[in-house]
């Protein structure tokens, strides 16, 4: 594949948006309503998961009743949206890509496990709700990541076969996702913790590191026109 692959498929949470610690912020009142303390190993347990997942999980991290797991998901996702009310920042890097890879005119799509109501919530949040050509949600699709229908739906809404495309994600749930569906993938962990090595096909310290610009076919020319052009979303 050329390393100027045709397209470009960001993750979400912890990837394009720093919405990673608006979730932490809720996941610690969700505990706290149960008398629990939310831990980082919680943290790395639940990061990337898709919601039947984190669901199952919540519910045994929480040694609640058997059966109530989709409700305390439900509770958790009203609280990140109350959170996102507060705010949600842009990972340092993300709006000079974006706007990079749009003054190249690349195709580009969002790719997120998180419901599609939060997603559209911290995009409209962080002031990029019109960025992106594609977004995703975990419920726009039959299986969330690690499955590969959230990476197959994005591409093909870019019409773009798999192949020509690269997937950005900070995740192993989401690495597997994207390279199930056959995509390019390298990654940028953002939660201390999370090892990439050996699964993404490459891994990156940020958004902002200057070979994963290269690995996307964007020179340093590009990366200064993005970093003048990011002061605010380009258009989708």
């Amino acid at each position: 594949m050329s390393a100027a692959a045709a397209g470009v498929v960001f993750d979400n949470d912890g990837l394009t948006l720093d919405s990673e610690i608006v979730w932490t912020r809720a996941e610690v009142v969700l505990f706290a309503r149960r008398g629990r303390t939310f831990t980082h190993e919680h943290k790395l347990a639940l990061v990337g998961n898709a919601g039947p997942v984190a669901a199952a999980k919540l519910e045994a991290m929480l040694e609640a009743p058997a059966g109530t797991g989709a409700a305390i998901l439900a509770e958790l996702n009203d609280l990140v949206e109350i959170e996102l009310e507060r705010g949600c920042e842009p990972m340092p890097g993300a709006r000079e890509l974006l706007a990079a890879l749009r003054a190249e005119r690349r195709p580009i799509a969002l790719c997120s496990n998180s419901p599609r109501r939060l997603v559209d919530a911290a995009l409209r949040s962080a002031g990029m709700a019109e960025v992106f050509d594609v977004v995703v949600g975990g419920d726009d699709v039959p299986r969330g990541k690690p499955a590969p229908d959230p990476y197959l739906a994005a591409v093909a809404g870019l019409g773009l076969a798999p192949a020509a495309c690269t997937a950005l994600e900070d995740s192993p749930t989401g690495v597997a996702s994207a390279k199930a569906a056959g995509l390019r993938v390298l990654g940028v962990p953002s939660v201390p913790g999370v090892d990439l090595a050996g699964v993404a096909d490459a891994v990156h310290p940020s958004l902002e590191d200057p070979r994963l610009w290269a690995a996307l076919g964007l020179g340093q020319a590009s990366a200064g026109a993005g970093a003048e052009a990011g002061a605010g979303p380009a258009a989708g």
